[in-house]
Parts: structure tokens; sequence; C-alpha cells
């Protein structure tokens, strides 16, 4: 009964990616043909709403909802940072799904994304295995 509220807030939060046409093959397609400012619209309101949420975690000094301090760690930048968006934007231009909306599509009826999702399962299992090798 704790989690209801967790999945009550993701089956909303599909129905929004359905609605906003971000779970779309063709808008995932037009954003990589530069034909469409569509997605780039819905990425860029995330990023600015994100920003403007870890500003306010921070000058506010929010806490979370257990009352346990919010902290929002510094990532340095690497390589394999550059790497690993080249492959994510390489398997999102392809498939046309990203990990979020995955199971918006799925849920949507795109059973077809369930290779995508055993895809997604397969490279985070193989990062898990092979990470102590890879450039970090």
């Amino acid at each position: 009964m704790k989690n209801l509220k967790f999945g009550i807030a993701g089956i909303l939060f599909g129905i929004i990616l359905v609605k906003a046409e971000v779970i779309s093959w063709f808008r995932i397609q037009e954003m990589f043909r530069l034909e469409s400012f569509h997605m780039y619209g819905v990425i860029g309101s995330a990023i600015f709403t994100a920003m403007l949420g870890v500003l306010l975690i921070r000058k506010m000094g929010w806490r979370s909802m257990s009352g346990e301090e919010i902290v929002v760690r510094k990532k340095p930048f690497t390589k394999g940072n550059v790497f690993g968006g080249l492959i994510f934007g390489l398997g999102w231009a392809i498939t046309g799904a990203c990990p979020g909306p995955i199971f918006a599509q799925i849920g949507s009826g795109f059973t077809v994304v369930f290779i995508t999702l055993l895809s997604a399962i397969a490279g985070t299992w193989a990062y898990g295995k092979w990470k102590d090798r890879l450039p970090h």
C-alpha cells in the first residue's frame, strides 16, 4: 500500500508521455533528423525544471519526505560520458525509445518495444559486468 502512490504517479506520468507524443517513434525520428522542435522543447523544459528544482533544493535546504537531507553530488566529466552518450543516442535513434518511456510504449500496445526493453536490460547487465574495465 505504501508504494501505491508511486504506482499511480507512474501511470499518470506514462499517460502524460503518451498524450505529449514523446513516445512516438516518428517524433523521435523528427528530432534526430532536425525536422521538428517538439522533442527539443520537451527535453529543454525538463532540463529547465530540473535545474530550477536543484537550485531550490540547495538554496532552501529542502529535505526528503522522510526528513533526510537531499544531496546532489557534483560528478566529474570524463571521456566515458562522451562514449556513453554516443551509445545511448545511437540506441535511441535506432529504436525510437529511451529507457523512461519504454514502459509507456509497451503500455500503449507497441509490443515490439519488449525487444528494446530486453536490450536495455542486457546493456545494463553488460555495464555492471565490465564497468571496472571501462573509462570513467
